[in-house]
């Protein structure tokens, strides 16, 4: 059957064709049929049936004859029938279609309960490059479906300097519905925060936690103290976990000690107790490290807690805060190992006193070999100590770990920390570099180069070693790796040069 009579087939079943049998020839003719044949759906537009309604639509849209869309498409986009309604939004798209009507019919669809029909009309006001009904337009920043409010917070971004959108945007920001306000809020530029302080500071008493939340950062963002108050009573009637571990780490950061009491009636919590021992070590007020120092020991409290605790209390620097973290290096949790070594690192890097050093440098030497999973984080609470040096060579000279020797050796750099024996960790380098494991070979080759710039001493069978550096730059699997290998090569060079 040739395309003409396939038309005077449809043209017929048009006529005297049951719902689907007219519904498939507005199809068919939308495929097939030339420009007067939208015309001929045009005067089908008002058909009882819904299918066939739907099938004029898509055949417009196939067509693509822009008057004939536009004749009938605006009234579809309001029909009963929200697949028609479908159908006719996406061909007023395809068609291109503009003017009043258009824009009209797009901005009704924002509150169609069809979320297909409002994403349509999202993307129909978006190729028109006009926001339609901004105050619909806002409210969308609250649907539930991602697509919708994804593409609405597009929208209004794109627009937010037209003044219509501007004004909804900020009305949304102080009093639309939760999930609308949150997006608003996080819209709207901080210079507004002056002109909307009333209803951020109101905002802390919203019965939403998410609105709570988010009226809680953007009030942090500000300097005066009728924020900082207004933080700091919510926080003290706060009662959902995560608006007040947010209260509390917004305070804490700012240095402000009421954080205190709420940070200890939150220890407790599961989801807020790791920033209220974090908040209690920042103000490290007298009363903080006393709950603190009970908190690295109960049981009670969730591992997460007690581990930042830990860091919390080698942060507050108290005179006993040594004493305090060393015996949680032995302790069954795992966390709470890790959270003591953190401790202990900013207790070294903020300076030990000179009886404590020791001490920590076994207890931590000791924790390298055992801890397999805290090695790297205590190899940088090591770096500095002078004292751990003696323990560091054993566990090169002795440990089956690659990890573990890779850094005890990297720990033996003279970049990190020297002592009398440090002229005699060459030869430690110089063996490593044969190592199976790559991660020690790298140590090895920056700790070799390294050592020669510090010394200035041309190493033994210079030449030999030479040989294995420079299979090293050519060889390994890593760029790092080569790189060190070509550093070490470098220091070699220019000690032979000063020696010369």
């Amino acid at each position: 059957m040739g395309s003409q009579q396939q038309i005077a087939f449809f043209l017929r079943e048009l006529e005297d064709g049951d719902t689907w049998r007219r519904a498939a020839a507005a199809k068919g003719l939308g495929r097939i049929g030339r420009d007067e044949h939208a015309w001929v759906l045009v005067g089908l537009a008002d058909d009882r049936a819904a299918e066939v309604r739907e099938a004029v639509a898509v055949g417009l849209g196939r067509l693509a004859v822009a008057e004939a869309g536009r004749a009938v498409l605006p009234g579809l986009m309001d029909d009963e029938d929200p697949w028609v309604r479908r159908r006719a939004s996406r061909s007023a798209i395809l068609l291109g279609l503009d003017g009043p009507a258009i824009v009209d019919a797009f901005s009704r669809l924002l509150r169609d309960p069809d979320h297909h029909l409002r994403i349509n009309a999202l993307d129909g006001l978006r190729a028109l490059g006009v926001p339609g009904d901004v105050g619909a337009l806002l409210a969308l920043l609250g649907d539930p479906d991602w697509a919708v409010w994804g593409r609405a917070r597009s929208l209004v971004f794109d627009f937010r300097k037209d003044p219509a959108v501007s004004a909804e945007l900020v009305r949304t920001a102080e009093h639309g519905a939760a999930d609308a306000r949150v997006l608003a809020l996080e819209l709207l530029p901080k210079q507004w925060n002056e002109r909307i302080l009333d209803s951020l500071v109101t905002g802390l008493r919203d019965e939403a936690p998410q609105v709570r939340s988010t009226v809680a950062r953007r009030l942090a963002d500000m300097e005066d103290m009728r924020s900082q108050d207004a933080l700091a009573d919510a926080l003290k009637a706060e009662q959902d976990a995560g608006v007040a571990e947010l209260l509390i780490r917004l305070l804490a950061e700012r240095g402000d000690e009421r954080v205190t009491g709420p940070a200890i009636r939150w220890l407790g919590d599961a989801a807020a107790g790791s920033s209220a021992a974090s908040a209690l070590g920042a103000v490290g007020t007298r009363v903080a490290v006393h709950v603190l120092r009970t908190a690295v020991t109960d049981g009670a409290l969730p591992g997460r807690t007690r581990a930042d605790a830990a860091k919390a209390i080698g942060q507050a620097g108290r005179w006993d805060a040594v004493w305090l973290l060393l015996p949680l290096l032995d302790d069954p949790d795992g966390v709470v190992r890790a959270g003591a070594v953190a401790g202990l690192d900013t207790l070294v890097a903020d300076g030990l006193r000179f009886w404590e050093r020791h001490s920590v440098a076994g207890a931590l030497v000791a924790h390298l070999a055992a801890d397999p999973n805290t090695v790297w984080q205590t190899h940088n609470a090591l770096i500095g100590l002078a004292e751990a040096l003696p323990g560091l060579r054993r566990i090169v000279d002795r440990t089956p770990s690659a990890d573990v020797r890779a850094a005890a050796l990297s720990l033996l750099d003279t970049h990190n920390a020297t002592d009398g024996d440090t002229e005699h960790d060459l030869a430690r380098f110089v063996h490593a570099l044969d190592d199976p494991d790559e991660t020690v070979r790298h140590h090895a080759a920056e700790g070799l180069a390294h050592w020669v710039v510090t010394t200035g001493v041309l190493p033994q069978d210079e030449q030999r070693l030479r040989a294995r550096l420079t299979d090293l730059a050519a060889d390994a699997s890593r760029a790092e790796t080569r790189a060190v290998a070509e550093e070490a090569l470098r220091a070699l060079a220019e000690c032979g040069r000063s020696s010369a």
